[in-house]
């Protein structure tokens, strides 16, 4: 789909602590919803979730966007390839290594962009993760759901003074900071589509993450390439 054809851009921070908040900004980078995903089960806020994108697409001109601030999937096995950094070069797995982490993960770490909370097989994965999964399944149909990382975005656009967003503070109280990493992933989201952002990983097949500035190294670097097998 072409960039002009989105009208909305939403962000979720997903977490099991408290509900998942949302924020969506338009085209003139002003939000015009915001608050939490309501549910008892992973089933009833995934619909939540479907049912306030629906209501915006129903109501308005153009499509949705989405950037949701988890995996989009567990690994299947450990991973093989590991960062070397001093020799900058990738390398085999070693005996005692767990294997964790897909290649965006290795990719924002290496590149001393962010820390990321590795993603491991399912069955080791914490509540967070688990939802998140369910979250990117439930939009499975969509080609306009990305993986954003909040933090990430952050330490690209500390010096940067655009994109300048307009938000008001209703919903915030119940957790501001959660309010503030799902109206960063909006702008991520919105960075991506317009053009001004970039996308890393995937080479492992297991997702890729967007960021909202492109990266500060030449796309020939052969930490953002996936080793062959």
């Amino acid at each position: 789909m072409k960039s002009e054809e989105f009208a909305f851009f939403m962000g979720v921070d997903v977490q099991t602590r408290r509900r998942c908040s949302y924020l969506v900004l338009d085209n003139s980078h002003k939000s015009t919803d915001q608050g939490w995903l309501e549910g008892n089960s992973t089933e009833s806020i995934c619909r939540h979730l479907v049912q306030i994108i629906n209501r915006i697409e129903g109501n308005r001109i153009g499509c949705v966007a989405v950037g949701i601030d988890s995996p989009r999937l567990p690994l299947k096995s450990p991973r093989g390839h590991f960062w070397d950094g001093g020799r900058q070069r990738w390398r085999s797995r070693r005996s005692g290594e767990q294997g964790y982490g897909r290649h965006c993960e290795v990719v924002l770490k290496a590149l001393n962009i962010a820390n990321p909370q590795w993603t491991s097989a399912r069955e080791n994965c914490p509540d967070w993760m688990i939802l998140g999964f369910a979250l990117f399944s439930c939009l499975g149909d969509r080609k306009t759901v990305f993986e954003v990382f909040p933090t990430a975005s952050y330490n690209l656009l500390k010096h940067r003074k655009s994109p300048e967003i307009c938000i008001n503070f209703s919903n915030f109280a119940f957790g501001p900071k959660d309010m503030i990493d799902a109206c960063v992933s909006a702008a991520t989201v919105m960075e991506y589509v317009q053009g001004s952002g970039c996308e890393v990983g995937g080479g492992d097949g297991l997702g890729s993450i967007i960021l909202p500035t492109p990266l500060p190294i030449d796309d020939n670097h052969p930490v953002l390439h996936w080793p062959p097998e």
